[in-house]
C-alpha cells in the first residue's frame, strides 16, 4: 500500500470586525459586468480578488487590466495567474476605450500584468490604450498603474509621452521583505522609475501593503524614500491572503495605526496619503488627480 504524503493545512487568520466587504449587487453592478464580459476585458478587480469590487462596480467604476491576464512574474502576494502569456492582443486598446465610453467613466484606472517577454514590456499597447481612451472619452481622466519595464527607460518614456493624468507604480512592500514578497522585482529599480517619472513632469503615485511582517519604522522609511524620489500620492492598505498558496497575513493593522501612517506621511511631506484597511491602489483614485489643496478648495 502506497502512503500518501501528509499535507499540512495552512490556517487563514480570522479577520477582525473592522474588515468588511460590500457584496456585489444592483443594476449598475450588472451593467458593468455585462460590458466587461461583452468586450472580453480583464479587470484587476476580478483577477486580483479585490475586496472593493462590489463597491466600485456598483458605482460604475472598474480598473481595467490590459496585456492579458497571465503574468510573467510570480509575486507571492498576488492572485493573478503566472505563466506564459498568450499572443499580444492588438485590438484590446479599442475594446477598453469603447467600454470606458459606454460606462461613462469620469476617471479611468488601467493596470497590467508584467510582460517581461516583450521587448518593450508592452509599452506600445499601453500608449495605444491611453490614446484610444482619450480619443473616445476626451473628458475622462486617466490613471495608469504600470510595471517596472525591467529598467527599460525608453519603454517608460513611451507611456509618459501618452500623457495620462497620473502614473502609478506600486512599491508593494518595505525593502527588507522584497525578496520574500516580490522576488523578481527591485526596490531600488522601482524607486528610480518613480523618480524618472516625476522628473519627466508627470504626477506620481505608489502603493504599499501592510500586515506582511513589516515594522512601523520600515513603513516610515519607505514613505521617506518615496517622498525623496518625488512621489505625490501614496496608498497604504491591509494585505489580504488571496489563497492558501500565498503569503500568510502576519498581522491585521488597526484603524488607528492606518490613521497614524497617514499623519506621518503628511509630516514627511507626501502630498496625499490614502491609508486604511480596505485601501487599494485604485480606491478613490479620482481624488488623486489634482493636488490635495486644490481638491479641498473645490469642495
Amino acid at each position: 500500500m502506497i502512503e500518501l504524503p501528509v499535507i499540512e493545512e495552512r490556517q487563514l487568520k480570522r479577520k477582525p470586525k473592522w474588515l468588511s466587504v460590500q457584496l456585489p449587487s444592483g443594476e449598475k453592478y450588472k451593467h458593468v459586468k455585462s460590458l466587461v464580459d461583452k468586450y472580453q476585458l480583464n479587470t484587476i478587480c476580478q483577477d486580483g480578488h479585490c475586496p472593493n469590487m462590489g463597491e466600485c462596480w456598483t458605482e460604475g467604476t472598474a480598473t481595467f487590466m490590459i496585456l492579458g491576464n497571465v503574468c510573467t512574474r510570480s509575486c507571492n502576494f498576488c492572485a493573478v495567474a503566472t505563466g506564459r502569456p498568450p499572443e499580444l492582443d492588438t485590438d484590446e486598446p479599442q475594446r477598453v476605450a469603447e467600454a470606458v465610453r459606454l460606462m461613462e467613466v469620469k476617471h479611468c484606472v488601467i493596470t497590467s500584468v508584467n510582460r517581461d517577454e516583450l521587448k518593450d514590456g508592452g509599452a506600445s499597447i499601453w500608449a495605444a490604450t491611453i490614446n484610444e481612451v482619450k480619443k473616445q472619452s476626451p473628458d475622462t481622466t486617466l490613471e495608469v498603474l504600470i510595471p517596472d519595464f525591467k529598467s527599460n527607460w525608453d519603454a517608460l518614456q513611451v507611456v509618459i509621452d501618452a500623457k495620462p493624468e497620473v502614473i502609478s507604480h506600486n512599491m508593494e512592500t518595505v525593502k527588507r521583505l522584497y525578496r520574500k514578497v516580490r522576488p523578481q522585482a527591485s526596490y531600488e529599480r522601482s524607486l528610480e522609475q518613480i523618480l524618472r517619472t516625476k522628473e519627466a513632469g508627470a504626477r506620481t503615485k505608489s502603493g504599499i501593503m501592510v500586515g506582511l511582517g513589516e515594522t512601523k519604522e520600515e513603513v516610515y522609511q519607505i514613505m521617506e524614500d518615496l517622498h525623496r524620489h518625488g512621489c505625490d500620492v501614496v496608498t497604504i492598505g491591509q494585505y489580504l491572503q488571496p489563497t492558501y498558496l500565498h503569503l500568510n497575513v502576519e498581522e491585521y493593522i488597526t484603524p488607528d495605526t492606518f490613521k497614524h501612517y497617514a499623519e506621518v506621511g503628511h509630516e514627511i511631506g507626501i502630498e496625499y496619503v490614502e491609508s486604511g484597511a480596505m485601501v487599494r491602489s485604485s480606491y478613490h483614485s479620482e481624488r488623486h488627480v489634482v493636488p490635495r489643496e486644490r481638491l479641498a478648495e473645490s469642495n
